[in-house]
């Protein structure tokens, strides 16, 4: 007895194929640079004549455009192709343990505005949170003059785990099962993407920062909280997962942590634990600024100089250098960024003893292929991280 024939949805196989390719394509280009058709041709394994069927497309959407010539040898010159920045804006926002911050950004991830506000209380309330998003975007898109409608997505990254739902659970903000997203959208024209923001600052980081080029790259957001990414690079993208790396044990029974345990990383490289630490630290001189980053600032500038700020600031870095010499050992990445406001202000005066405690506690052969270095996304790098969450889904979409 012969069988039913099997229907098969063959325009729906085509157009999947097409949108793969189209991403494939689009991808090369927007993470690798400019690129002639025939080096996309020989990135992406796809033949000449859907190269250039794709190409033809990318430019009649405006997400591509022509950027010169480029010589070759004994052949004709080969037209050079790059993503447009100008084809869409989008829009990142950090909501940090201390200030949210909104940033605008061209579809490259340029910076065209920022806006910060200030947190006052330890614990916020999201329904304030959300007004202070609302607010920033508001902001950033007046600033720019552009339709906050017609952005291509604004992407927000959070201090904790996002689950499918859209809920967030936060320790560092006191929040457990807030359901952030959903208040979110009735405020934000544009459509809404959300994530941690430890595992978007790694992606941000291997697409236009310190990990680019990198196969393996940890990178460490340290702030008030202190969490890691482990970014892997390929040639069609980013893969980041996030890991709570601020909580595992760096000193058993050691100093309390906010999480309720002892000993964690975070109870030492933290900034509240930093500052702790020193006033703690007998003949330290009171500090005169008010908030937790001023109050760094302030500490740097006192390490210059021997002292209880050079001491705090050097135990800082050893307690930072296990951490990452445990990470080294159990993950080899070929690169370890140190990211985060707080990498920004320390980094520069701490990172040769980072170095130092994180070869002495590593396998020698381990730290040998592994580079230790600040982060370059600067300021807006948090944001700039969340902005990519949209950035990603049309790439991958094609």
């Amino acid at each position: 007895m012969r069988g039913c024939p099997v229907k098969r949805d063959v325009g729906r196989t085509t157009r999947d194929l097409r949108r793969h390719n189209r991403s494939s394509v689009l991808s090369k280009l927007y993470l690798h640079g400019p690129a002639s058709r025939f080096d996309l041709m020989h990135a992406t394994g796809l033949s000449s004549a859907t190269v250039s069927n794709v190409v033809t497309g990318l430019v009649a959407d405006g997400l591509v455009a022509e950027a010169g010539l480029l010589d070759s040898d004994g052949g004709r010159p080969r037209t050079l192709l790059e993503v447009r920045p100008g084809y869409a804006r989008v829009a990142g926002v950090d909501i940090g343990e201390t200030h949210v911050q909104v940033g605008l950004f061209d579809w490259t991830l340029d910076t065209l505005a920022t806006a910060t506000y200030p947190m006052d209380a330890r614990h916020p309330e999201p329904a304030v949170l959300a007004g202070l998003v609302t607010a920033g975007i508001e902001e950033v898109t007046a600033k720019a003059g552009v339709d906050p409608v017609r952005l291509l997505g604004v992407g927000v990254g959070v201090p904790g785990a996002v689950l499918p739902d859209g809920q967030v659970h936060a320790p560092t903000l006191g929040w457990s099962g807030v359901p952030f997203a959903a208040l979110l959208r009735p405020r934000i024209a544009a459509p809404l993407h959300m994530d941690n923001c430890a595992r978007t600052l790694g992606q941000a980081e291997m697409w236009r920062g310190a990990g680019r080029g990198a196969e393996r790259a940890i990178v460490a957001l340290l702030a008030v909280g202190v969490g890691a990414a482990v970014a892997t690079g390929s040639p069609s993208g980013v893969t980041s997962t996030t890991s709570e790396w601020g909580h595992t044990i760096v000193q058993a029974g050691g100093a309390a942590c906010r999480c309720g345990s002892y000993g964690c990383l975070e109870a030492y490289v933290g900034a509240e634990a930093i500052l702790r630490h020193y006033e703690d630290t007998p003949g330290a001189a009171a500090l005169t600024a008010t908030g937790v980053e001023e109050q760094i600032a302030e500490l740097v500038v006192a390490a210059a100089r021997p002292g209880p700020a050079a001491d705090t600031v050097r135990r800082s870095a050893e307690y930072l250098g296990i951490g990452i010499a445990n990470l080294i050992n159990l993950l080899s990445p070929d690169r370890v960024i140190l990211s985060g406001w707080l990498s920004m202000s320390l980094g520069p005066v701490m990172l040769p003893a980072v170095h130092d405690a994180m070869r002495r506690h590593s396998l020698d052969y381990m730290a040998a292929g592994t580079r230790l270095e600040l982060g370059r996304l600067g300021q807006d790098a948090v944001a700039l991280g969340a902005a990519t969450l949209p950035v990603h889904e049309l790439l991958t979409a094609g």
